[in-house]
């Protein structure tokens, strides 16, 4: 099924995930471990969503183009939960399976053989699990 993510509609996409919003890229769902920090500290979740937003909307760099970006960064992290993260919301953008997968594979001259298969692995099991999995630690 993951070959499928990146050539299917948003609505197709809806239909296999039932009560998210995925149009546009935009996901209404939040990992369990930040819906966690948004409850426990409620005013800094707002200033970091608030900065967040600002570094998104200042520069020329188009939603798709960062989508890909932020994924490189989490690939260069090293992050399990921020790659899958990031590989679910370029999946729920229409962003095709080769070009995540080729984010993963330019990281192999950076982070080396074993973080570019570490990444490779999370990329692929958040295509299996698909756009909207989340559990805790994640």
């Amino acid at each position: 099924m993951r070959e499928e993510y990146g050539k299917i509609s948003h609505s197709e996409k809806r239909d296999l995930n039932p009560g998210i919003n995925i149009e546009g890229g935009v996901m209404d769902y939040l990992p369990i471990p930040y819906e966690r920090f948004k409850k426990d500290f409620p005013e800094i979740e707002k200033a970091y969503e608030k900065l967040a937003n600002l570094c998104h909307a200042t520069g020329p760099l188009d939603e798709r183009m960062r989508r890909l970006i932020k994924l490189a960064i989490a690939i260069g992290s090293g992050s399990q939960g921020a790659i899958k993260s990031h590989t679910r919301r370029a999946i729920a953008m229409g962003i095709p399976t080769e070009e995540i997968q080729h984010v993963a594979l330019l990281s192999l001259t950076t982070i080396g053989f074993p973080g570019m298969i570490a990444a490779m692995t999370y990329i692929h099991e958040a295509f299996e699990e698909g756009p909207t999995k989340h559990f805790s630690g994640d």
